[in-house]
């Protein structure tokens, strides 16, 4: 009817139902009510279920590789379909897919091997002949040989390639969570998942292989494997080719190393003319005396105003362990009235290893203007994507109140020129410059950590928002949780101490800023209960980099406080 229709054949579309039965009838010649192909006899709805996860698998391998095209989701999330598809949990969707892809996998291979072909080989040569042979040829296969063609041995080092790289990226392995006796320990950590990652080179080689090497498809066009590819391999090799060109030309010169307590090392290098980037956002590190392959994400904690880039790197893998003794070896004790353990800067090392960068990279804290109020909370490191936008409110809160001073000035002289001439018909005028206001009227930091030596590393970031902030708009809490919780009386001499310095010397005796530390973890429905309260009809962007399961907690009290009130609280976890 479809077809009558679009060749405007009126009288063809009323008899449509007669020429259908027509074909049915010359390709249903048992009258089954119908159509199946001859393979179907033979191997039943394992041939089925095998070719249906085929198709999954065609999907699934080019779809896997979108959300780990940077660039193309950093340039995405800026656009209309950034309101709708959260492109900033890419990672997750990654993981996702690929669970998918296990499961086709199974289905797949398993029908194939447990099913088709026992009932293939055991099929009696006068069913084969009349129904196979075209397909399979003569004579009759046997197991082995439908094992040992292309399609068996390129789908055989798919599996192969795939479990490797599939199981090495697990969380136990990823993260060294499983300790296996040397050597076989070389087989855990981030630089196992990385390489091992790059199998999957030779599975998209093998997969088109396989693809058109089918038995029971003879057409070209109907092996469409390389049709589903075609466009998802392209795009991810051309963001390959461009980050490889750009990082080329971002080499940087380190301007000063510092390693502080808990294994953090910091990195302030000079930023590239071309470098743009915005307050949360990431950028990819490569240190080649450690690896001259591997790049890995941190978040910037330089502001964009800031004529240098920072990160905070903190030792937890295998790469970052091997970074860390890296600079340890050109690092001296710091001179007096220097933080960090160990610190280096161009004057006192001319030769400093080399670094190159390649971003920036979207993330969900480059979005908090468009907040009235922010909540930024982070665990330990996860401290880092919100320094830079600490940084960025103080400096416009600064800009502000010189525009403001300017603005004055500029004002008062006006009316004592006004005020002194009597030859003028017309006031003088003045152009009004009008003063920047920020969407964000305040924001809220909590940092949560358990060791006292954390604090080194931001101390300079919160005396001066202790010192610039005159007007309240940035309110940090930094919590440590090895201490007992404020009352309780195993704490209550270190408290006492700790208000009467305070008081006296405006410094925090815990932390060594001018912010005040609590004690144990903040109890988080009240802090989100006051929020509310406070801050009426607000939409309040609450930015969250930690654990996984504060994330759960802080991601349902939103959603509870959002059903009660006019505040409106909008999650965000960051992903790398």
């Amino acid at each position: 009817m479809l077809s009558a229709s679009a060749n405007k054949l009126s009288r063809l579309k009323e008899q449509a139902e007669e020429y259908a039965a027509l074909i049915m009838e010359e390709l249903d010649p048992e009258r089954l009510g119908y159509i199946e192909k001859n393979a179907f006899k033979v191997m039943g709805y394992c041939l089925l279920t095998a070719k249906g996860a085929a198709e999954t698998l065609k999907f699934n391998m080019a779809l896997i590789l979108m959300p780990v095209c940077r660039n193309t989701i950093t340039w995405l999330r800026s656009t209309k379909l950034g309101l709708f598809v959260p492109f900033d949990d890419n990672i997750n969707f990654h993981k996702t897919i690929a669970a998918a892809i296990s499961i086709g996998v199974i289905l797949h291979v398993g029908n194939h091997l447990a099913c088709d072909f026992p009932r293939l080989i055991s099929s009696s040569n006068d069913k084969y002949k009349k129904l196979l042979k075209n397909d399979f040829g003569s004579p009759k296969p046997t197991y082995i040989d439908l094992v040992k063609g292309t399609e068996g041995v390129t789908g055989v080092l798919m599996v192969i390639f795939m479990a490797i790289a599939f199981t090495l990226a697990t969380r136990w392995f990823r993260r060294n969570l499983i300790k296996l006796p040397k050597p076989f320990d070389r087989i855990t950590g981030f630089n196992a998942f990385w390489y091992s990652h790059h199998l999957f080179v030779i599975v998209y080689v093998l997969l088109i292989i396989h693809g058109e090497f089918l038995y029971l498809v003879h057409i070209w066009y109907r092996r469409t494997t390389w049709m589903y590819l075609a466009v998802p391999v392209l795009l991810y090799a051309g963001e390959r080719i461009l980050r490889f060109f750009r990082s080329g030309f971002s080499t940087v010169r380190l301007l000063k190393v510092a390693i502080y307590p808990g294994g953090v090392l910091t990195l302030q290098m000079s930023k590239p003319p071309q470098f743009r980037y915005k307050s949360g956002q990431y950028m990819f590190v490569q240190c080649p005396a450690v690896s001259p392959f591997e790049w890995h994400p941190f978040s910037i904690t330089s502001a964009p105003g800031d004529d240098y880039l920072s990160v905070h790197i903190r030792q937890l893998g295998d790469w970052t362990q091997a970074l860390k003794r890296l600079f340890s070896e050109v690092c001296e004790p710091p001179v007096a009235g220097k933080s960090g353990l160990l610190r280096a800067d161009e004057a006192t090392k001319k030769s400093l290893p080399k670094l190159l960068i390649d971003g920036p990279y979207g993330a969900p804290a480059q979005d908090y203007s468009k907040y009235d109020v922010l909540l930024l909370v982070g665990l330990g490191i996860g401290a880092t994507p919100f320094i830079s936008i600490l940084k960025d409110l103080l400096n416009n809160i600064v800009k502000m109140e010189e525009q403001a001073d300017s603005v004055s000035d500029t004002s008062k002289a006006s009316d004592v020129s006004v005020a002194s001439s009597n030859e003028s018909t017309t006031p003088n005028r003045v152009p009004s410059k009008r003063k920047k206001t920020l969407k964000t009227t305040n924001a809220y930091f909590y940092w949560v950590t358990r060791e006292q030596g954390s604090f080194d590393w931001f101390k300079g970031v919160m005396n001066e928002v202790a010192e610039l902030d005159q007007r309240g708009v940035i309110e940090m809490h930094n919590y440590l949780t090895s201490v007992y919780e404020e009352g309780d009386a195993r704490s209550a001499l270190i408290t006492m101490v700790q208000a009467l310095n305070h008081a006296k010397n405006g410094v925090d005796i815990v932390s060594g800023t001018r912010v005040r530390t609590h004690f144990a973890r903040p109890k988080w429905k009240n802090v989100l209960s006051k929020l509310s309260s406070k801050h009426c009809n607000a939409r309040i962007g609450v930015f969250y980099c930690g654990a996984p399961v504060l994330a759960k907690e802080l991601s349902k009290l939103c959603y509870e406080l959002n059903q009660k009130g006019s505040t409106k609280f909008e999650f965000h976890k960051e992903h790398f």
